[in-house]
């Protein structure tokens, strides 16, 4: 504990230093030596002595809990928090940003893959980098599942990433932290808002397939069980909600959807929610058969920024998937949601980012758990 509070001082000095001009263009190590020799001076011949062990009190006292944040983290997998890599990869998230902002510029719709590639890493074990594990010899792939299967993207770009920020500081940065802050970087890219997103997740050395077939929310699920997935992951229905406003950017393929348009009860009719004119212009390009990679956009008004057009579109019975409309359709509480962030698009960006958050900490591996992958879609030999 005592090392570890002496490591807590050495960051709030690191800081310090920050502030003040080299000494003779020394290094921050030297000058951090510098100061802490002076606390070998007598008191009463040293006022930088004082001050300093005034200054080294005060950082004591505001940053203890920081210090014992970190020890549980590092120890015992406690808390996570944004500073995780301030001192061991500084670097790390200017990384991130620039890579992503590259590929969404290529892409527009890299933007929502990167998002939906958080969710559905954190809906199976946690925030763990499960979801960009290949098969090998002990594992089977998430990526075959069926939310999965012909549809998760956006694995290049975590490799991508994944390589500079080796080559910057090399196994210091899990993957579960890089797929968090790709997401964060591309929903503000979107035009949506900006949270901290708070760091020290390790990797996780299995997949679950069963895990990501079951547990992440499907397009047909009815309501009930959607809230039910949610609520296995501490999530509630303020957070399904928010999060499924993630809905207002990325497309959808034919084949999630194509019920509506032809089958929705099981006799050969439609989903009378869906707005009919909206049918008949989705039947041109979904067809009964055929045709399921045809890709549409979830909010058609505004598809590539983020924004409430999403929940206007739902009360307008525009909603593009079943796990969507629903949301107006089967719960009077979700239903007011849709209407509250509908009318007010900063409430939704606020709530928005609280969820993301609270989604991110699912279960985190952390402390001596896991391990830091060199390359995400392997673990270490």
């Amino acid at each position: 504990m005592f090392l570890t509070l002496l490591h807590c001082v050495q960051s709030v000095l690191y800081k310090y230093l920050k502030y003040i001009q080299p000494i003779n263009h020394q290094s921050k190590d030297f000058q951090l030596f510098f100061l802490l020799h002076n606390f070998n001076l007598p008191w009463q011949n040293s006022i930088m002595a004082k001050s300093l062990l005034f200054l080294l009190s005060l950082s004591l006292l505001a940053f203890a809990p920081l210090c014992f944040c970190y020890t549980n983290n590092y120890n015992h997998g406690g808390y996570l928090y944004p500073q995780f890599y301030d001192h061991s990869c500084p670097k790390a998230q200017q990384i991130v940003q620039s890579i992503v902002s590259k590929a969404v510029a290529r892409e527009a719709r890299m933007a929502a893959s990167l998002l939906r590639l958080h969710f559905h890493d954190c809906f199976v074990k946690g925030c763990d980098a499960s979801i960009l594990l290949d098969s090998s010899k002990n594992i089977i792939t998430e990526k075959t599942s069926n939310p999965n299967r012909n549809s998760i993207r956006g694995l290049e770009v975590i490799d991508e990433i994944k390589a500079a920020i080796e080559k910057e500081c090399p196994s210091t940065v899990s993957c579960a932290d890089i797929v968090a802050l790709a997401a964060r970087d591309s929903t503000v890219l979107a035009g949506g808002p900006h949270w901290q997103v708070p760091l020290g997740r390790r990797d996780s050395k299995s997949a679950s397939l069963s895990g990501s077939n079951n547990d992440i929310p499907a397009p047909n699920n009815t309501f009930q069980t959607i809230l039910t997935k949610f609520k296995r992951q501490k999530l509630n229905i303020v957070d399904l909600v928010a999060l499924s406003g993630s809905h207002t950017i990325g497309n959808a393929r034919c084949t999630t959807f194509r019920q509506r348009l032809y089958n929705q009860t099981g006799r050969g009719l439609a989903d009378f929610t869906l707005d009919q004119s909206l049918a008949a212009s989705l039947r041109n390009n979904c067809p009964r058969s055929g045709g399921d990679q045809n890709l549409f956009f979830l909010d058609f008004v505004s598809p590539t920024k983020f924004d409430n057009s999403y929940f206007k579109n739902l009360l307008a019975n525009k909603g593009l998937l079943n796990s969507d409309q629903v949301l107006v359709t089967k719960s009077e509480v979700a239903k007011q949601l849709v209407q509250q962030y509908a009318e007010n698009n900063q409430l939704f960006l606020d709530q928005f980012a609280k969820s993301m958050v609270k989604m991110g900490n699912l279960s985190p591996i952390t402390g001596s758990r896991g391990e830091i992958r060199k390359n995400c879609r392997m673990v270490n030999s």
